[in-house]
């Protein structure tokens, strides 16, 4: 007899509690296979293909489109077993079930013969516990020593059988997409759960061997979608537009940055005219062009290696300020959706090339739609660029939890005294806003100072490389 089993909606990382159906892959008759995706929801970081644990026929949807819904409400529920293929016909009704009426059950009750890989919450009872211990860094790991295969990948030294426990479909997926499998990895979470980390160490591992090239913590998320515009409707006084989704985040995240951060501001103006000339001079040169954010980018990481005070952030639990070590610099952009912050990370590590090449490309996924939580998350300090919406000038609200960013207007000819004379220069506005508990306003200006020297005489920045 055909069990109907509940897949309810899991846990998708970054520490996220809910989501709204975008659009669904599935409907009710539908035939699934284990991991196909069945809908598509939107976070408040990006769009996410979710795919189901159970292989079968799906007997119920739960939500229509444009529905927003908790995690761990039920999405669907799928009937198992060799009799579900004769379930009965299609209904695209939400909520509705197939003929026959099987009855439901928690998907805990599924043996090992179910679909092998299961989410948090949604696997067998029956799954062994494994023994952990805590290396020197603090990772968990099993006690049996994990040994590499042939091909340099990392194999647990006994894989377990029966259901694979895993913390969320885009790790599944990230496995997936680099020929991992689960079931020769050991988890490090409660039980034994085959956790993000698990994956990207092994990854990892499997690169220092020479086995592959190591995927960076953002492949961890991948989601593609195109945008689904925000539903809005007439209310008396006007048109209401739900704060949810990434306007929602953003909203959020900008009105605790005002509410925790004692920001400041300072400007400067800057003749950029050699910038513009050397810029203009390298990509005479041939090979790819450099684009103008790219060589600002350069000088931010300069300017954060002589002023490490601005790439930190505060710990207010703590009462501690956390200088950090690496430069992830995210730079604002505008897209359909709304206001994004993508990351560039290790900038300090790149040069102006690679980093044109990441801000291009990064771009590009932010107006597709297709940026993942990984892309969006872990900045240390941000570069605004808001020439292109021709304004001279902004007082930017700082990127929480970072403690700093610069603003940067446009770019356009003013009357400027150079070497004595009155000329028409090249001219732009710096801004500099930052957490006046990381710095004075010495440091603060210490730091802007910097970047407009290096904007007006670029081989300030090469003496300092």
């Amino acid at each position: 007899m055909a069990q109907v089993l509940e897949f309810k909606l899991p846990d998708l990382g970054e520490g996220l509690t809910e989501a709204e159906i975008v659009r669904w892959m599935v409907e009710v008759g539908d035939v699934v296979a284990v991991d196909q995706p069945v809908v598509e929801v939107e976070t408040a970081k990006a769009m996410v293909e979710v795919p189901c644990p159970y292989g079968g026929v799906v007997t119920a949807r739960f939500g229509e489109e444009g529905a927003e819904l908790p995690v761990g409400a039920p999405l669907l529920t799928v009937a198992v077993g060799e009799e579900a293929s004769g379930g009965g016909g299609r209904d695209s009704g939400t909520g509705s079930e197939s003929a026959g009426e099987p009855s439901v059950q928690h998907p805990r009750a599924e043996r090992a013969e179910g679909s092998g890989n299961v989410l948090v919450g949604y696997g067998t009872s029956e799954a062994p516990a494994r023994r952990r211990r805590v290396r020197a860094d603090g990772r968990a790991v099993t006690a049996s020593p994990a040994s590499a295969g042939a091909n340099g990948r990392v194999r647990a030294a006994e894989p377990a059988d029966g259901p694979v426990p895993v913390i969320s479909p885009l790790v599944r997926r990230l496995a997936r997409q680099n020929d991992l499998d689960l079931r020769e990895l050991t988890g490090s979470g409660p039980d034994g759960l085959i956790l993000r980390a698990d994956v990207e160490y092994a990854l990892r591992a499997a690169a220092a061997q020479g086995g592959r090239q190591a995927v960076p913590e953002a492949e961890a998320h991948a989601a593609e979608a195109d945008r689904v515009p925000v539903s809005s409707a007439p209310r008396p006084g006007g048109v209401r537009t739900p704060l949810k989704g990434v306007r929602g985040a953003v909203a959020d995240k900008l009105s605790r940055s005002r509410r925790e951060i004692p920001d400041a501001t300072c400007w400067v103006d800057a003749d950029a005219t050699e910038l513009m000339r050397a810029r203009a001079a390298m990509n005479a040169a041939g090979g790819p062009k450099i684009s103008l954010v790219a060589l600002l980018a350069r000088i931010c990481t300069a300017a954060l290696a002589r002023f490490p005070e601005l790439n930190s952030t505060v710990d207010t639990e703590a009462r501690e300020i956390v200088q950090l070590d690496q430069v992830h610099l995210g730079f604002a952009a505008q897209t359909d959706r709304g206001l994004v912050v993508p990351v560039v990370r290790d900038a300090h590590a790149r040069d102006a090339e690679c980093l044109t090449a990441e801000f291009a490309r990064l771009t590009e996924a932010a107006r597709a739609g297709r940026l993942t939580p990984g892309e969006l998350t872990g900045g240390t300090f941000t570069l605004n660029n808001y020439g292109v919406f021709g304004v001279d000038g902004s007082t930017p609200i700082i990127n929480h939890p970072e403690a700093a960013m610069l603003g940067v207007g446009r770019i356009v000819p003013k009357p400027w005294v150079h070497q004595g004379e009155l000329a028409v220069r090249q001219v732009v506005q710096l801004s500099l806003t930052f957490d006046h508990r990381v710095c004075d306003g010495g440091t603060a200006g210490g730091f802007l100072r910097y970047v407009a020297d290096c904007v007006e005489q670029p081989a300030v920045l090469l003496r300092t490389l």
